[in-house]
């Protein structure tokens, strides 16, 4: 297992700064750093967006901030993408779409436990894209098939790259979309998604795992072969316990799940405190506990983070770097506890 767990730390890459250096110096204050992705800097720096280089097709229109989808224009840009499809550097992010990746990876990281990368999941970016007829992409049989290889082959050289940096390296594909799956209107059933996720995780290198903040099914995702979940449990709580048996299974096979709990809104972090957030963890624990999932198994298999990302709140970064301090807080208060330190 490479990916640590005992409650470390890391957070989810969609930050609200729009200051380069004060994103990297707060994502770097965490146990397992990552590159930070900041759309109120650049409209490149959108995580659909990022995704979105170098996929034929694409319709980017930076003033106005739409990100559409032309067949005609994937067409006539088709043939110039596949003369690069065997050249993974050229599916990797580019410093024009990111401003801190590059600078990410010019740091020594060599000391961290682990560090993180991320790119939008197909399902998402599928589901978000529109064509030429106001319909996602994801609907588009063969477009489809085509865009879970390209979204395959940006994640690989990416965790390529990063595990150069550090050897405990690993991915978040984030996936705010995919409790859309399990909507009856979705127009992409449950079925045909674990059949598609089957084969894209089959093709993707590892460590590798979804992040999301939404509420899908979750014994559907935790069912997925993937290493590590990233979730938001401040909001979930209450649905996790009734999947007790697909936890125990996803950290029977070595799974690390990454507890979002500490809110980033401005109204909800103020409500909040350490010993409140402590003890709402310790009781979803015991409550799983009870059920079967071993303490020692979860402690040592989990990591710790902020519940979801925010790009709201009228003091900009204030309260979602008050937040990350209080996840370092929160996780020290845990270790010391449960001994883990």
């Amino acid at each position: 297992m490479t990916i640590p767990g005992k409650l470390l730390t890391t957070a989810m890459a969609v930050m609200p700064h729009t200051d380069i250096n004060q994103a990297l110096k707060t994502a770097l204050s965490l146990d397992i750093p990552f590159w930070p992705q900041l759309p109120n800097y650049s409209y490149y720096e959108d995580m659909y967006v990022q995704a979105a280089e170098h996929f034929p097709g694409i319709l980017l229109d930076m003033e106005n901030k739409t990100l559409r989808f032309s067949m005609d224009k994937f067409i006539d840009e088709f043939e110039e993408t596949m003369s690069h499809f065997e050249d993974l550097e050229y599916f990797d992010v580019s410093p024009a779409y990111s401003s801190v990746y590059h600078k990410f990876l010019n740091v020594d990281l060599v000391d961290r436990p682990a560090i993180r990368g991320q790119l939008e999941g197909p399902v998402s970016f599928g589901f978000n894209v529109l064509d030429q007829d106001d319909r996602p992409i994801l609907f588009d049989d063969n477009i489809r098939p085509f865009m879970f290889e390209i979204m395959a082959k940006r994640i690989n050289i990416q965790l390529k790259k990063l595990k150069e940096k550090n050897s405990n390296a690993f991915m978040f594909i984030d996936e705010p979309g995919m409790q859309f799956i399990f909507s009856a209107m979705s127009g992409y059933g449950e079925q045909k998604a674990k059949q598609d996720l089957d084969l894209f995780f089959s093709t993707i290198d590892g460590p590798r795992g979804i992040h999301l903040c939404g509420n899908p099914d979750w014994d559907f995702l935790l069912g997925l072969d993937m290493d590590v979940l990233s979730f938001d449990v401040y909001t979930n709580a209450q649905v996790l316990a009734s999947c007790h048996r697909s936890i125990k299974s996803f950290l029977d096979r070595d799974g690390i799940l990454v507890w979002g709990i500490v809110p980033t809104g401005i109204e909800t972090f103020e409500k909040e405190n350490l010993d409140l957030l402590a003890f709402k963890l310790n009781t979803i624990w015991n409550t799983l506990s009870n059920k079967g999932v071993p303490l020692d198994q979860i402690l040592n298999q989990s990591l710790i983070s902020p519940a979801t990302c925010c790009l709201v709140n009228q003091d900009k970064e204030k309260t979602v770097e008050k937040a990350f301090q209080l996840t370092k807080r929160l996780s020290e208060n845990l270790r010391e506890h449960h001994k883990l330190i």
